[in-house]
């Protein structure tokens, strides 16, 4: 059985639907993943996730590399046991979390540079305690190997999208040089854990349509499993991720998943995406919001697909967040009341509003995928975008 099976092509745009097989299970896509950073989803443990039907979650290896440690979990036997989840995860590289250390000003490190970039790799500084780590392109692998995610990622390097393209394309051209490592490395031992892990390699070049052709080319030549769209602008600028997508689309690989890395800001940024081909994407922003009393609602005339649950107007009403959601907080909860549990800073609230949110996520990649094999997507889409 293939890794990935494309079931249907959408009629009217370039959405797919199909099937991703692991040994923890199979992934229906397209397919939200819920981000699990340090091996949980803020203010939810794993009962709530399969109350949510969460198909697969994402795990961050620089984080778990710093807290508590590869080692740790993988003397635990993986990450599926270190956390008791029993379904696939992906981990990323750690490549976009040390690009983002570089743009970070810490007052306890001001004298300290966070990261310094060679062809061999990259060295930085731990955000927590200033400590001093390195990842090649194969420590990174080697990393993700103990963690024993089933979707593992090529380490990479993100480049702002205001660098000059002369660095942008020696990134660029760095990151084409780790993948091969990356993938070399991973092909010593691909069941670390006595299961199959399986390696995607990630697009780069900015915002530059030249420089994600020749990525796109590259990336899809080399025998990775899945293909994986990165960079600062994914997800954070949909106008500028929509270009990107139309400019690799035609250049990827049809059998194998095509994901785009930091996407879900907004509900209809997922249609969006899977419009443009898209089978698999991530974002901690559906969380985040949650925890900040911003919940999603919709299809809204105004697309408009949120609101502030703290604003004093929600005092007294007795709706649910979202007439149509069938989350467990819509069934049973009201707004007055998350307003209450926001307004007396209970931490129940961010677990009830944090549930919603991805439920949302969750059941909107649902319709999705069920319009697109009725080739109806283009249909849904209008109703949100």
């Amino acid at each position: 059985m293939s890794f990935f099976e494309l079931q249907h092509k959408d009629k009217n745009s370039n959405a797919r639907a199909g099937i991703i097989h692991t040994d923890h299970g199979d992934i229906a896509t397209p397919i939200f993943m819920p981000v699990g950073t340090q091996a949980t989803v803020k203010t939810l443990d794993q009962t709530d996730l399969a109350n949510l039907s969460a198909q697969i979650i994402l795990s961050n290896t620089y984080h778990l590399h710093l807290r508590p440690g590869e080692d740790l979990i993988n003397n635990f036997g993986g990450l599926h046991k270190f956390m008791n989840w029993p379904k696939p995860i992906l981990t990323d590289s750690g490549g976009f979390q040390v690009f983002s250390l570089g743009l970070q000003k810490n007052a306890e490190l001001d004298n300290k540079k966070l990261v310094s970039i060679d062809e061999d790799g990259v060295t930085f500084r731990s955000h927590i305690d200033g400590s001093e780590h390195r990842f090649t392109a194969e420590s990174a692998i080697d990393t993700q190997h103990k963690l024993g995610a089933d979707i593992i990622m090529a380490f990479d390097e993100c480049t702002p999208d205001s660098a000059e393209e002369k660095y942008v394309r020696e990134a660029m051209e760095r990151t084409h040089r780790w993948a091969e490592r990356s993938l070399a490395e991973h092909q010593k031992n691909t069941s670390h854990h006595g299961y199959r892990q399986f390696i995607f390699g990630i697009i780069q070049g900015s915002n530059r349509k030249n420089l994600r052709e020749e990525s796109a080319k590259y990336i899809s030549s080399l025998d990775f499993d899945g293909i994986a769209i990165g960079g600062e602008s994914i997800g954070y600028n949909m106008e500028a991720t929509k270009d990107i997508l139309d400019w690799v689309y035609p250049l990827i690989p049809e059998n194998k998943p095509h994901y785009a890395m930091g996407v879900g800001l907004s509900p209809a940024d997922l249609l969006i995406a899977i419009e443009h081909g898209v089978d698999m994407f991530d974002c901690v922003a559906p969380t985040r919001l949650a925890r900040h009393g911003m919940l999603f609602v919709g299809p809204t005339e105004d697309k408009k697909l949120r609101i502030n649950i703290t604003n004093a107007k929600f005092t007294k009403d007795s709706a649910p967040i979202d007439k149509d959601c069938t989350c467990s907080t819509c069934k049973n909860y009201s707004r007055a009341y998350l307003h209450h549990l926001f307004n007396t800073q209970e931490l129940s609230a961010m677990r009830l509003a944090s549930i919603h949110n991805l439920h949302f996520m969750l059941d909107l990649t649902r319709q999705a995928r069920e319009a697109i094999l009725e080739d109806k997507f283009t249909e849904l889409l209008k109703k949100w975008v």
